[in-house]
């Protein structure tokens, strides 16, 4: 990488730094603001159409860098495929029409169906321009997951502007690691990724919270353009590993994604419509949870930067190796989409729309019941684990050799695993309240399935270029990973009954067995509506410890200097 190549970054940042004090100026002018409303996350009157200043950045630097001379001779003979535009002049052509689509949009609202009209006929545009994502073979089926891809991720990050600096900070993560995977391979690409971050990295300075100015559809349907067109150049192009087209991408655009599903999914079920606004997102949920909004923008950033980082792995990394590093991430989204599902947004009696419909059974199964999905997850789990202990046990050149040993076990692995879960009770728990007891039935579950595994890999394949290692690794990381999964819901599950407690604020009087039964009580009961802020004992060696996590503050005789300290309501006395 020489200095020449940040010129881009420099020239972008450059000029959507100037631009958007400037709009936002004219925009207060105009009285063009976004008021605050019911279904929106901000509380006060803020400046719109900053996507001008975005888009200008973008288009102002691309224009100056690229090579207009394909464009002039495509529009002279079309049917030359030859004459293709470059791909920097066909991402600012696209841009520059969902840009202005955007606009009309930020005016006048036009309805999503038309929006989404608009988006397919530029998606269409793009394809007939030869950009496709080269997942199949089938050109048809091709072509038509490309305009699935371009139109989903343009919408992805417009749906992901909810919040100030989200949508403009992960649009900014994504270009920063796209550039990183172009850089050493295709100069006009790098070009574009880094035009891309320089305009968001100026933006945010106005736009991070508390922001001054939103970006509007402009903004967000030209950073998810832009941001498709370079995962499909990526998957287009790629010469790494056979695994790398399918996951880069996916990885990339992991959080933009993550939203969208959940966002969709949970609406539908609430029988509302996917396009409705709400708060009802990511970074909402996470909120709930307890985070302030600066934290919850932040802590999706680090979620995009973690995949990102995963996505470089994998582009560098062999086909083998690949899948160690997208199957942990991909679980950890799924968690995390499962954690923020279980968040009550909405009132119940929106789900009773879904009641007297055929589907209803299904439904209660899938979000009550969980059996299903706990067997799915569990599914992949312990096909990973046995995956990644061959990984462990041998080098790269053994795997290969060993791959096919891998692949004919697997089944027999997993069914066996699957069967035994079954069989001892795994399937008989209810999440989110693990004890002691269920941890020492996995357990138990985990050995016996491995030890059934042995019998009938065995009885099958008289233990031929088996490794009795694999299955003392395999053993060990499917019980991480299925307490693993199972514990991480009892912490979930804590943390938003902590996070949501209100009322009273509360001290318990007693930290022995009567105060920690107390304090379940009022986690677990929210209509007592008391928060307890910690405990008093008589006991002087208590004091200064904890208690579930809620500090031993002193002894009743302290009670008067503890209350000049943090102002309770009232006292309850543990028995």
């Amino acid at each position: 990488m020489t200095a020449t190549q940040l010129i881009p970054f420099f020239a972008s940042f450059l000029s959507c730094f100037l631009l958007t004090p400037l709009i936002r100026m004219a925009a207060v002018r105009k009285g063009l603001m976004a008021k605050p409303a019911k279904d929106r996350w901000h509380n006060k009157p803020t400046a719109l159409f900053g996507g001008i200043a975005i888009y200008g950045g973008i288009a102002v630097t691309i224009s100056f860098v690229a090579d207009f001379s394909d464009l002039w001779r495509f529009i002279s003979d079309p049917s030359d495929k030859s004459n293709l535009p470059s791909f920097g002049i066909a991402t600012l052509i696209g841009a520059s029409l969902l840009f202005i689509l955007g606009i009309i949009d930020d005016i006048i609202t036009i309805k999503p169906q038309t929006k989404l009209i608009g988006q397919i006929l530029v998606a269409s545009l793009i394809t007939f321009l030869g950009y496709r994502l080269h997942w199949f073979h089938s050109l048809t089926i091709d072509t038509v997951v490309t305009l699935f891809w371009i139109v989903g991720i343009t919408n992805a990050f417009n749906l992901l502007d909810n919040m100030d600096g989200l949508c403009a900070g992960i649009g900014l993560v994504s270009a920063f690691f796209l550039w990183l995977l172009f850089v050493e391979k295709s100069f006009e690409t790098a070009q574009i990724a880094i035009i891309l971050a320089g305009a968001l990295a100026a933006f945010l300075v106005y736009n991070f919270n508390p922001a001054s100015i939103f970006m509007g559809d402009s903004g967000s349907l030209t950073i998810g353009f832009v941001i498709s067109m370079l995962c499909l150049q990526y998957s287009q192009t790629s010469s790494g590993n056979m695994f790398s087209p399918y996951a880069v991408p996916l990885l990339i655009t992991m959080v933009p994604l993550l939203d969208t599903t959940l966002v969709s999914a949970i609406r539908l079920l609430s029988g509302r419509k996917a396009s409705t606004g709400g708060k009802d997102h990511t970074s909402h949920r996470l909120i709930l949870m307890g985070f302030s909004e600066k934290r919850a923008v932040l802590f999706l950033y680090g979620t995009a930067s973690v995949s990102g980082v995963a996505a470089y792995f994998v582009s560098k990394a062999d086909v083998f190796t690949s899948p160690a590093v997208f199957v942990p991430v991909l679980i950890a989204f799924l968690l995390m989409g499962i954690y923020l599902a279980q968040l009550r947004i909405y009132p119940e009696k929106e789900f009773s729309r879904l009641r007297g419909k055929r589907f209803t059974p299904v439904l209660i199964e899938l979000t009550y019941k969980r059996q299903i999905l706990t067997v799915l997850l569990d599914f992949f789990l312990i096909s990973f684990a046995y995956y990644l202990s061959w990984q462990l046990r041998f080098d790269a050149e053994e795997f290969n050799f060993y791959f096919r040993v891998f692949l004919h076990s697997l089944p027999v692995v997993v069914s066996c695993k699957l069967l035994v879960f079954f069989i001892v009770g795994v399937y008989r728990e209810i999440w989110g309240r693990m004890s002691t007891n269920d941890t020492l039935v996995h357990i138990k579950a985990t050995f016996a399935a491995t030890l059934l595994s042995i019998a009938l890999v065995t009885f099958l394949y008289g233990f031929k270029n088996f490794s009795k290692g694999v299955f003392v690794i395999d053993w060990l990381l499917t019980t991480g990973l299925i307490l693993g999964s199972r514990g991480s819901f009892r912490f979930f599950v804590d943390i938003i009954m902590r996070n949501s407690l209100a009322g009273e604020r509360v001290i318990i009087y007693g930290a022995g067995r009567g105060g920690e039964l107390l304090l379940r009580e009022i986690l677990n009961n929210q209509r007592l509506s008391v928060r307890p802020i910690g405990f008093i004992d008589d006991d002087s060696l208590k004091k200064g410890k904890k208690l579930q996590g809620f500090p031993i503050l002193g002894a009743f005789k302290d009670i008067t200097e503890i209350y000049a300290t943090y102002k309770f309501d009232g006292l309850l006395m543990a028995f």
